[in-house]
């Protein structure tokens, strides 16, 4: 019997099967974040095509913190009427699905007003962020809890806080850019803090039942950056204070290359999941449910993972822009590869203020126009 198509229940979210929709920025929200038919219409597309549970697009929590244009938010009680459109014509297509909270940080698109742990010099370009004040702390911790009860109110299964690929939560965890000499700094135990207190406000507004999952990276792949080591100490933190889920990720815009968060190049049937080894590692230390994102094309190999108990679920992320069907046609018996070649085209639109799609698959189609 398959494990990838078993039925079960995640933190008390009955799923489907095993996979997983990873969070990705689709771009097709208003210019102030509010969510569209086109937008509600993908996440259709994916329940349709038998995605386990369905991560959304990462949505702001307050607008110093928005990543990119036309992403979703979060930050007011006005987006709460889409977002309750958005989760019940999932549900009414029998499907699961729950909001990512994010706050870039200083990759925020408001260069000039940017904030982080301390004064980081961006990947691209010479602007600054500033180094916030414990005020600023308090109030970005209430930002997320807020924009988790605005995500219960929408009928949403639960939330995902954002920790991963260098923005804000991220740079905290991270010794690369986290310079602070008070409790907010130091070791993984200061600067997993104010991810700790996310998680703590957000299980206090919304009641312990509601689920709090967490994407976190389990390398940040930069010299002096977030070791694994310090990775499974954050997630032995988290797993004491109630997380629900960890899913593992790696990576910012200033990894080592190759090793940013969206990977180029095509995969062959015996390599292994980029954070194969953090799982591993994962596994033998902490109990809580592992989702897994990160260069999985082959059923093959997803079902090896979870009969190694390498990971509790497959997290998919390109495969599913260009193949929202892909669970559907794997359970129907065509488990031919995902023909997601992680060429990163996808991400090109984004660029141009456009949404996010698969370059290929749109020269195929146009070409048998």
């Amino acid at each position: 019997m398959s494990l990838l198509f078993e039925n079960n229940c995640l933190a008390g979210i009955q799923l489907r099967n095993r996979s997983v929709r990873s969070a990705t920025y689709e771009g097709i929200a208003t210019k102030d974040g509010l969510v569209t038919p086109e937008l509600i219409n993908e996440m259709v597309k994916l329940t349709g095509g038998e995605v386990g549970l369905i991560i959304s697009g990462h949505a702001y929590v307050s607008l110093e913190g928005q990543a990119g244009p036309l992403q979703m938010a979060v930050d007011r009680d006005e987006c709460i009427s889409g977002m309750t459109e958005m989760a019940e014509a999932v549900h009414d297509a029998n499907g699961k699905i729950i909001v990512q909270l994010a706050h870039a940080g200083a990759q925020a698109l408001d260069g000039p007003n940017a904030i982080g742990p301390s004064p980081i010099k961006k990947a691209m370009g010479d602007t600054t962020c500033r180094e916030m004040s414990i005020t600023d702390i308090k109030n970005t911790v209430t930002a997320f809890a807020e924009a988790a009860v605005r995500t219960q109110k929408a009928g949403f299964d639960g939330v995902q806080i954002h920790a991963a690929h260098g923005y804000l939560l991220s740079q905290f965890l991270s010794p690369f850019f986290n310079k602070r000499t008070d409790e907010y700094g130091g070791d993984i135990t200061g600067r997993s803090k104010i991810v700790i207190e996310v998680l703590q406000h957000i299980k206090e507004k919304c009641g312990t039942d509601y689920p709090v999952m967490i994407k976190i990276n389990s390398d940040d792949f930069i010299d002096g950056g977030l070791s694994t080591k310090d990775c499974l100490a954050a997630c032995a933190i988290l797993e004491e204070n109630g997380i629900d889920a960890i899913e593992f990720s790696g990576g910012a815009v200033e990894s080592r290359k190759g090793f940013q968060p969206i990977r180029k190049g095509d995969l062959k049937t015996d390599d292994k999941p980029y954070y194969f080894d953090a799982a591993k590692h994962y596994k033998e230390k902490i109990k809580i449910p592992l989702i897994l994102v990160g260069g999985i094309r082959y059923y093959e190999n997803a079902e090896k993972l979870l009969e190694d108990k390498l990971c509790d679920y497959i997290s998919l992320c390109r495969p599913l822009i260009r193949e929202p069907n892909l669970i559907k046609r794997w359970h129907s018996g065509d488990k031919s590869r995902a023909t997601c070649i992680s060429c990163n085209l996808c991400m090109r639109p984004l660029m141009t203020g456009k949404s996010v799609y698969c370059v290929i698959e749109k020269r195929l189609q146009d070409k048998q126009k």
